[in-house]
């Protein structure tokens, strides 16, 4: 059963065909971090990113060269392509004509309301969506004079003002992010904000750190948003190789039983009693079906004390031995594996349950 009870009613969007918010499923997002410009080295990530599962994907667009890039990116790729645009409106409209699905936008530092209801009257001619991106990093100075600091209530007001903004310029194709990098003021933020509008939400924890640090940050902020049925689509935020955000964001959305996408792999954090090398066979099985979409529910348990019953529970599961593991398909015992083939066995059983799945 879903831990989340009811989900937050959102009006409807589509990014490239993806539909946003409403009762679509909640997407996966992430952003390259190489220099768009670079067509050949952006392609190769973002198709690393397609083959971990991400469903929209995000690129930074600072100048002129990375605009020029768009439209070779998009005959490459397979997913919508978002446009990242800050302090230059003219970067906004000329990623419009490239062919961009989306753009991200914070209307506070891209010109006054001429340039934002230009940028507004092109996406709409266009159909392309909004995402209006409130940073805490980067709050107007008069709301941090009012506010005194950003606050959860003064990021609010912030993307409340620019919601009505765009309004004013007859542009609703919108969807909101308001972020903080700490835990705390993201999630009361998008609190207050879910009760002030309909409009379909992003979520995470912006800049949230390393990979352990940001794990943990996100897991809780988007986590806690997800399970109160705040959130349409989400970033996790990390510093390295994008690919682990997908890869994280789908394990929260598995934890809180919400997509089911891949293995969902039980492992035991082994004690004195565990006699294989059981961190070598989970990091070996999780990096070969990392690409694997069919939701197959995986035991790898070291010992004798949880280990069978665990087993028992999985799809397919191992209990170790001394030296050895005792494989279990749905429950039952099939036979006994040395440590050296654990992981090929592994393997082959998971090919197979998923192919008859399939």
């Amino acid at each position: 059963m879903p831990f989340v009870l009811k989900r937050r009613k959102t009006r409807p969007i589509s990014i490239g065909g993806v539909q946003v918010g409403g009762e679509a499923p909640i997407s996966v997002q992430s952003m390259t971090n190489t220099f768009t410009h670079d067509v050949a080295a952006t392609v190769e990530q973002i198709h690393r990113l397609e083959r971990a599962g991400c469903e929209l994907v995000r690129v930074a667009v600072p100048d002129t060269a990375a605009v020029e890039a768009i439209p070779a990116i998009k005959q490459q790729i397979a997913i919508p392509l978002i446009a990242d645009i800050h302090f230059d409106y003219r970067l906004a409209l000329g990623a419009l004509e490239a062919g961009a699905d989306a753009l991200r936008i914070n209307p506070g530092n891209i010109g006054g309301p001429r340039k934002v209801k230009a940028v507004a009257q092109a996406a709409r001619k266009r159909g392309v969506p909004i995402r209006i991106g409130v940073n805490a990093g980067s709050l107007e100075k008069d709301l941090l004079k009012k506010h005194g600091s950003a606050t959860p209530e003064a990021m609010v007001e912030s993307a409340l003002r620019h919601v009505e903004q765009l309004t004013s310029f007859r542009f609703s194709d919108l969807k909101l992010s308001i972020k903080a990098s700490d835990v705390a003021r993201t999630v009361e933020a998008y609190r207050l904000l879910a009760d002030g509008t309909g409009l379909p939400f992003h979520v995470g924890v912006t800049e949230a750190g390393s990979l352990v640090s940001g794990t943990v940050k996100s897991a809780l902020g988007i986590g806690m948003l997800l399970a109160e049925g705040i959130g349409d689509t989400l970033r996790v935020s990390l510093t390295g190789d994008p690919v682990a955000e997908v890869r994280v964001g789908f394990e929260i959305l598995k934890a809180l039983k919400i997509r089911q996408r891949g293995p969902d792999i039980v492992s035991c954090p082994t004690c004195g009693r565990c006699n294989i090398d059981l961190a070598a066979v989970v990091d070996a099985v999780e990096e070969a079906l990392a690409t694997e979409t069919t939701p197959v529910h995986l035991a790898i348990m070291g010992c004798v004390v949880n280990g069978p019953g665990e087993a028992r529970e999985a799809d397919i599961g191992i209990a170790g031995g001394k030296g050895h593991g005792v494989l279990f398909r749905k429950g039952k015992v099939v036979r006994k594996i040395p440590q050296e083939r654990l992981v090929e066995v592994l393997l082959e059983e998971v090919s197979r349950y998923c192919q008859a799945r399939s």
